[in-house]
């Protein structure tokens, strides 16, 4: 494959056409490359040469990060990503082999849907992400904050206080704020360091792991606008196994960058794609995770509306466990 030509083709999609005809080329290669892929869709019983429709892709589950190497050809990784798990729990791994790749995506995906990083001063607040290594969520900001070339902006761990007035600072010299956080961060945050910030961007990355009581999405909401002033809070979707990101400007609705795509499957039958509406379990088509697997099957409910958004409803129960009978491919 002519990776300087794909990685051009897959950030300049003009359709819904384009789109499919890399999708079904992509897994066409990812097949013949990825061992752990074709023995999986092998298992199944697919014949690689029926599939003519994205929605015919089999889906690999995101469980395999944990009990595999997924990797499509043979190239040494440049970075190797990891996810959070509780102590003791097996945890994904993700071998970056272009992190060039990585980055194009996140920052072309950013900007899309926000604009021109370098008039942003970026903060974030994310604690349980810097407590660890290899976590992709710090890469992709650590590198957004470069991007954002401003005096202003960083990592805080616990420094409540210093975060506020830095904020404070950025908005009286009329600065655009965005603020990552950490749920459980942001929720302590706003119940002692509240901060008046109304035209800055909130974005919420998920995570309580425990450690506070588990909230709706309207009551976190409603809490950091109240705290913080603004009138919505937004969000990314993104994982460890991905290389894309989806982003909610608000009231809990993603849109995808146009190289990647969501699916929903019937929770009892998830090689059954399901119409707009329907809630079942989320299938992403990341095209930038050419040297992995584009096609993912995560551990998540959710559906999606007739004009490209979707929203994450839960995950499955018991989903450490599902879709795992074919793990010892």
């Amino acid at each position: 494959m002519d990776f300087t030509a794909f990685k051009h083709s897959i950030f300049n999609i003009q359709s819904p056409f384009e789109f499919n005809e890399i999708a079904l080329s992509l897994f066409r290669y990812q097949y013949k490359n990825n061992i752990i892929y074709n023995r999986f869709v092998d298992a199944l019983g697919i014949n690689e040469s029926t599939i003519y429709h994205p929605e015919q892709i089999p889906f690999l589950p995101v469980s395999f990060f944990k009990t595999h190497r997924v990797v499509t050809g043979d190239f040494p990784e440049q970075l190797v990503f990891e996810s959070s798990g509780t102590t003791g729990a097996e945890t994904s791994k993700h071998f970056i082999v272009d992190a060039d790749l990585y980055q194009r995506s996140f920052i072309s995906g950013f900007e899309l849907f926000y604009g021109d990083l370098s008039k942003y001063a970026v903060f974030a607040l994310l604690p349980s992400y810097l407590e660890r290594q290899n976590s992709s969520l710090v890469y992709m900001v650590e590198r957004i904050m470069q991007k954002s070339n401003r005096q202003l902006g960083g990592f805080y761990l616990n420094e409540l206080d210093e975060l506020k007035n830095s904020l404070l600072e950025a908005r009286d010299q009329g600065l655009k704020i965005i603020l990552f956080g950490v749920t459980f961060a942001l929720l302590d945050m706003a119940e002692s360091f509240p901060v008046s910030i109304p035209d800055a961007v909130i974005i919420e990355t998920g995570g309580m792991k425990g450690r506070r009581r588990e909230l709706t999405r309207m009551e976190l909401h409603e809490t950091f606008c109240k705290a913080f002033g603004v009138e919505k809070v937004h969000s990314e979707y993104g994982m460890t196994e991905l290389l894309s990101q989806a982003w909610s400007k608000g009231d809990g609705v993603f849109r995808c960058p146009p190289w990647m795509k969501i699916l929903i499957a019937d929770t009892n039958d998830p090689l059954t794609v399901l119409e707009e509406g329907r809630s079942g379990g989320i299938n992403i088509i990341d095209l930038a995770n050419v040297h992995s697997c584009a096609f993912i099957a995560t551990q998540d409910l959710g559906r999606t509306f007739n004009d490209g958004t979707f929203e994450v409803l839960g995950r499955f129960d018991n989903s450490d466990i599902r879709g795992c009978s074919l793990l010892a491919i």
